[in-house]
């Protein structure tokens, strides 16, 4: 004797199916315009970068005695493109992808979902915080506190690079703060989730116009910032798309934060193969 089932069941497990298969749909297409809007930024990369060389900080253009970095004084090599000035960048940019690559690492260990590896939450807002406090400081050597420039021409000024790289410290550093105490379960709303992954793709959008100024590979530097930022924009994205889910969805929220663990991990690959 066959048994039917209720029309009410078949209706619920239908308007759940499509539902589902809405929602994933509509992921998807998200997905897809992050890529194309990287596309269209990363085929724009070269005339960021070519803007940026000619309209650089103009302090770094002036003869003033104590700047190491000005090509304009007498003897001076210029900062940007020199052997120093290429193996100090060089140094921050490997630093950070090791900070990056353990951040991936923890996020990976996340979505694993192992009890053995719950201590590793942490690692992605230590890291934050110490990259935060790294860019802050050390991020150029002639900024403020270890440069020549005071705290308003480091802060205030029209260097653009300076500016970015230390908008990177703050960021690192409010979005590590948010991370830690919400992984402490000090903050549980849901909108503390956001800053996170709109760190990420905000992070993306500002690499396609980074520039290093007056620097002869200035082209290979914008085409790898293109890289870094396109790696970023789908990495946010992915995280946003994680969160759209109920955590007890195995699937596909879990995929998705297998994605965003990735892709974080391979930009601090990215990061570590930086050269200039």
């Amino acid at each position: 004797m066959r048994v039917k089932a209720h029309p009410t069941h078949r209706m619920g497990l239908s308007i759940e199916g499509r539902y589902n298969e809405m929602g994933l749909g509509n992921w998807r297409a998200g997905v897809w315009r992050m890529v194309l809007i990287g596309a269209v930024l990363w085929s724009t990369t070269p005339v960021f970068a070519q803007h940026g060389d000619e309209e650089h900080n103009p302090i770094h253009e002036t003869t003033a005695s104590g700047h190491a970095s000005h090509a304009g004084s007498p003897g001076a090599t210029a900062w940007e493109g020199s052997a120093e000035g290429i193996a100090y960048s060089e140094f921050n940019h490997h630093l950070s992808g090791v900070l990056v690559l353990l951040m991936g690492l923890a996020e990976l260990a996340q979505a694993s979902r192992l009890p053995s590896l719950g201590w590793l939450k942490l690692l992605l807002p230590l890291s934050m915080l110490i990259a935060g406090l790294f860019l802050l400081i050390w991020s150029d050597h002639e900024a403020w506190p270890i440069g020549s420039l005071s705290f308003s021409q480091t802060y205030f000024g029209e260097d653009h690079e300076i500016l970015q790289h230390k908008t990177f410290g703050v960021l690192l550093l409010v979005v590590g703060t948010v991370e830690l105490l919400r992984r402490y379960g000090r903050l549980t709303h849901f909108v503390w989730t956001v800053p996170l992954p709109l760190l990420a793709t905000v992070a993306g959008a500002m690499l396609f116009g980074h520039s290093h100024g007056l620097h002869p590979s200035a082209q290979k530097i914008a085409v790898h910032h293109a890289m870094m930022g396109t790696v970023a924009l789908v990495a946010g994205s992915s995280k946003f798309l994680s969160g759209w889910f109920h955590p007890s969805s195995r699937s596909p929220h879990v995929t998705w934060e297998w994605i965003w663990g990735g892709l974080v991990f391979g930009l601090g690959i990215l990061l570590l193969w930086y050269s200039e």
